[in-house]
C-alpha cells in the first residue's frame, strides 16, 4: 500500500503536479496566503459558519426544530474527532509518504510535515463539519461543504497531499457523520432538550426573541366571558 501513486504517469500524480504547479507560477505573497488559508483559515471559517448557523437556528422555527438543529451542530465536531481517531490506524496501515518525499519539483508551502499522507486530516475534519452543518441547516451546509472542498484543493496546492488523500478524507468525514447520525441524534437530542428547559442555559438552544411571540400568542388566547343570564336577568 505504501507504493500508491508513486508512478509519474499515475493520474493522481499528474493532477498533483497540475494543481501544485499553480503555486510555482503564483506570486510569493499569494502562496503565503494560500498556505495560511489551507492550514488555518478555512478551518476557522468553518467554525464561524457553524456558529452563525447555531445563532440562526436558535431564533427561527419551532422549539423542536431548534433542538434538532442544535443537536446536529453538536454532533458535527464530535464526528470530526471520531473520524480523526479512525484515521490513525488507516494511516498506519497504508503508510503512504508525503508526495514531496517521492516526487521532485513540488512547491511545498508548509514545512514540517513528516507524518503519513493518506488520508488528509484537514480534509476529513473539514468535510465532517461541512456535512454536519448541512444536516442541521441546508443553506449553511452548502456554504460549509463549499469551504471543505476548498480545503481539499488547498492541501494539494500546498504540495502536502495527493488528490486521493483529499478524496479519502472527504469520504471518511462524510461516512462518520451520516452513518453514526441516527445514534448521535438519539443520544444528543434528549441532552439538548434538557438544556433547552434549563432556566440559565436554555438560551444556548432557544433565544428569548424566538420564544416571545409564542408567549404573546398564548396571552392573547383569552376565554370568552360567561354571558349566561342570572336570576335578575343580568349577565352572571
Amino acid at each position: 500500500m505504501a507504493g500508491l501513486a508513486l508512478d509519474g504517469v499515475n493520474p493522481d500524480v499528474g493532477l498533483l503536479y497540475d494543481i501544485n504547479g499553480l503555486a510555482r507560477s503564483a506570486p510569493p505573497w499569494f502562496d503565503r496566503v494560500m498556505g495560511f488559508v489551507g492550514e488555518f483559515g478555512i478551518m476557522l471559517a468553518l467554525v464561524l459558519v457553524a456558529l452563525w448557523c447555531w445563532w440562526r437556528v436558535r431564533r427561527s422555527g419551532t422549539p423542536e426544530d431548534s433542538i434538532s438543529a442544535v443537536a446536529a451542530l453538536v454532533w458535527a465536531p464530535l464526528a470530526a474527532g471520531i473520524a480523526l481517531l479512525i484515521n490513525v490506524p488507516i494511516r498506519g496501515l497504508v503508510e503512504r509518504p508525503r508526495p514531496f518525499l517521492d516526487h521532485q519539483g513540488l512547491e511545498v508551502l508548509v514545512a514540517g510535515k513528516t507524518d503519513f499522507s493518506f488520508v488528509s486530516d484537514h480534509s476529513t475534519m473539514a468535510m465532517a463539519i461541512g456535512v454536519g452543518v448541512f444536516v442541521a441547516r441546508r443553506g449553511f451546509g452548502f456554504a460549509a461543504i463549499g469551504l471543505a472542498l476548498a480545503e481539499g484543493f488547498c492541501r494539494v496546492y500546498m504540495g502536502v497531499h495527493y488528490p486521493t488523500d483529499v478524496i479519502g478524507g472527504f469520504a471518511l468525514g462524510t461516512a462518520v457523520v451520516l452513518l453514526l447520525a441516527p445514534l448521535a441524534q438519539a443520544l444528543l437530542t434528549p441532552l439538548v432538550s434538557a438544556v433547552a428547559r434549563s432556566a440559565g442555559a436554555g438560551r444556548l438552544v432557544r433565544s428569548r426573541r424566538a420564544a416571545a411571540p409564542e408567549r404573546g400568542h398564548e396571552m392573547l388566547d383569552i376565554p370568552e366571558p360567561d354571558v349566561r343570564p342570572g336570576r335578575n336577568g343580568l349577565a352572571a
